[in-house]
């Protein structure tokens, strides 16, 4: 009925942002996505990361997607996404990184996602990767 449809759409409004599950998060991983981690630096080492993943506190993201690119490069070590680069944000569980995409979105980020897991939901798969 037209429910289904209703809620298909309505995951994909900014109030349900679409969310990558653990595999997806894997698999998208293996193609050239830059996978954004929005927790704060101290979360980072104390807790240990997602392998392959940037950086880029909350604070500091929407600044960070504004850079100039050489600027952001140097700052985080990585090549500064294009407004149609696949992005995907985490953080521990799923608070930050739904901001983070809301942010990049309204920036003109057209291919951003988010694991609304996060790190919380990654360790229960795989020990995260530590500095």
């Amino acid at each position: 009925g037209p429910g289904a449809v209703g809620a298909a759409s309505r995951r994909l409004c900014a109030g349900g942002t679409p969310s990558l599950s653990y595999q997806e998060l894997k698999d998208l991983k293996k193609t050239n996505v830059l996978h954004i981690d929005v927790r704060e630096r101290w979360e980072i080492d104390r807790f240990g990361k997602i392998p392959a993943s940037v950086n880029i506190p909350l604070g500091e993201l929407v600044e960070a997607l504004q850079m100039d690119p050489m600027e952001f490069k140097e700052q985080y070590n990585q090549k500064m996404p294009s407004k149609s680069d696949p992005v995907v944000f985490s953080c521990l569980a799923g608070t930050r990184s739904k901001q983070a995409l809301s942010f990049a979105m309204s920036l003109g980020f057209s291919r951003v996602q988010q694991y609304a897991g996060g790190f919380e939901d990654w360790v229960k798969h795989e020990p995260p990767e530590k500095k």
